[in-house]
């Protein structure tokens, strides 16, 4: 018997050691930034100067963080505190590390957002007083004290919970279904203040899978929209379902059912567009309250520009739910947070799956994804992940409890962390270009240059790529969008053909607003798959 525990021990011992290799060869590195933001972040978004918004519910109660002396929120109808002076939401500087308290006033619980075109956040819906409000923060510098706005003159015709906005070529903003909202409407508002979409009715289900249904503006202008597990091409002009896509096997994925989805880099003449979504729950984990029915890791891509489209099927390394899908720069996507059994929902999610993947879409089937290097915290309900401008993916949130609790096995996350991709390894710094000169505009169709320097000589063609800033929750980056420019190839600068020297690129922007919505985007230099440190610049008409 001795003998036999010894042979288990020497088993576990080998085990160990290995698992322990292996994550230490796995590509990425993690850095905790914040140990406490005082609030765990449902929504999260960045701004135009690299400051980084999170957002909260309001009724959960004490927060960690208080607001500024003399301010504090009023509201006798919260259950928790009627005279609330903690802070729901924080702006987070990821150059210092430093946080500062916001006030907002109503609901924000399930809300949705996106950014208008002069880079300030529209934020609109959540629950109870927050339900038809419409928000706005206006982005400021660092040393200035800008703040949320309830606008008073004007609120959702309908109210919108669980709702998706996306960006329109003229500049506006549609919001797309929520619960009991099988409809649009746009922000400024139009003349038909509510147009009926009955495509999300039809998709509707016991467990109301139709929620934060997914969104991507196409280049041809009109909306993909993806609803459990059904796909239209939507023309909002006419209001007219202009194609049905094929379903998607493998269940319902979106909220409650928690899937994920990105459409790929824009790239070359612009007219192919080629949606991924991947993950979920399986049907009937929420409605039964099961949190151990495995998630599966199922995958479909279909190229929704496509005459005949039909969706490629593969499988990622993990069943995953409550994944976030971020665009990085070099057009691949991270595939992180979230877990591998249970649903979204209150304490309705289990087994965390620690594992970033990396989703090659220019790799054949079988070869896409990459396991990366496993994180310590798990991220699962009410989590997000966004692209900051120095290439890192900032990590925030995970409450999977109606209020603040930080006792049991997944307690409430105020910790808030990086990930560094592969690219920024140490080992590649010498690839790393520094973008040197830059316009601060670009206009469609406009040709302009940048200049980088590079430690080596470039090889090949260093990309010019546009990133622009979702909003982030509940899995799904409203709006997210990667643009690759057409670029030249660079040219050395007066005695810059050695190391360390400078190139200039010329490039040419997007053609027209459908295939980058006006905006504020962060433009990524990337050499040999290496991005530099965005330098944000506004598209214009």
């Amino acid at each position: 018997m001795k003998s036999r525990s010894w042979q288990l021990l020497i088993i576990l011992f080998v085990w160990m050691a290995s698992q322990s290799c292996t994550r230490g060869d796995l590509p990425g590195t993690w850095e905790l930034l914040v140990p406490n933001a005082g609030i765990a972040s449902m929504h999260t978004a960045v701004t135009r100067y690299g400051t980084v918004i999170l957002l909260d519910r309001t009724n959960i109660g004490p927060s960690r963080r208080m607001l500024r002396k003399g301010h504090c929120r009023y509201d006798p109808n919260d259950r928790i505190l009627k005279h609330d002076c903690y802070a729901h939401s924080v702006l987070f500087d990821p150059t210092t590390n430093q946080i500062r308290p916001l006030m907002i006033l109503t609901d924000t619980w399930c809300s949705s957002g996106q950014f208008l075109p002069d880079g300030t956040l529209l934020h609109t819906g959540g629950d109870l007083d927050g339900l038809r409000k419409i928000r706005k923060f206006a982005p400021c510098d660092r040393d200035q004290l800008c703040d949320w706005e309830e606008l008073q003159d004007v609120e959702l015709e309908t109210g919108r919970w669980y709702s998706t906005n996306q960006i329109l070529p003229d500049g506006s903003v549609i919001i797309v279904g929520g619960r009991a909202a099988n409809s649009v409407e746009f922000y400024p508002p139009k003349a038909a203040a509510v147009v009926q979409l009955p495509f999300l009715a039809d998709v509707s289900d016991s467990q109301m899978d139709n929620l934060y249904p997914y969104v991507h503006l196409l280049p041809n202008g009109h909306l993909f929209i993806f609803a459990n597990n059904k796909a239209v091409l939507y023309d909002y002009t006419t209001n007219s379902i202009v194609r049905d896509y094929p379903p998607l096997d493998g269940g319902p994925r979106n909220y409650p059912s928690a899937g994920s989805s990105v459409m790929l880099a824009l790239g070359g003449d612009y007219s192919t567009a080629v949606i991924v979504v991947c993950g979920g729950a399986e049907y009937g984990a929420f409605i039964e309250r099961s949190t151990d029915t495995p998630a599966h890791g199922s995958c479909g891509r279909i190229v929704a520009t496509d005459p005949n489209p039909v969706w490629e099927m593969e499988d990622m390394p993990f069943g995953r739910i409550m994944g976030d899908m971020v665009m990085l720069p070099t057009g691949e996507v991270l595939i992180i947070n979230g877990a591998q059994s249970g649903s979204q929902g209150f304490e309705m999610g289990s087994n965390p799956c620690l594992y970033p993947v990396l989703y090659r879409p220019a790799e054949p089937v079988g070869l896409r994804f990459m396991t990366l290097n496993p994180g310590t915290v798990p991220r699962m309900y009410h989590s997000t992940a966004n692209l900051l401008p120095d290439g890192r993916v900032l990590v925030a949130g995970s409450n999977p409890h109606y209020f603040y609790k930080f006792e049991g096995d997944f307690p409430t996350e105020l910790r808030i962390e990086a990930f560094s991709p592969e690219y920024l390894s140490a080992d590649r710094a010498n690839l790393r270009p520094v973008i040197l000169e830059s316009p601060e505009t670009i206009r469609y169709g406009g040709g302009f240059e940048i200049v980088v320097s590079v430690t080596l000589p470039i090889v090949g063609i260093v990309e010019v790529n546009l990133g622009n800033a979702p909003f982030a929750t509940h899995s799904f980056s409203q709006g997210q969008r990667l643009v690759k420019l057409s670029v030249t190839s660079a040219m050395p600068e007066s005695g810059g053909a050695g190391g360390g020297g400078k190139y200039r690129i010329g490039c040419t922007a997007p053609p027209d607003a459908k295939v980058a919505p006006p905006g504020y985007y962060m433009a990524f230099a990337v050499n040999q798959g290496v991005p530099s440190i965005a330098r944000w610049v506004q598209l214009v008409s």
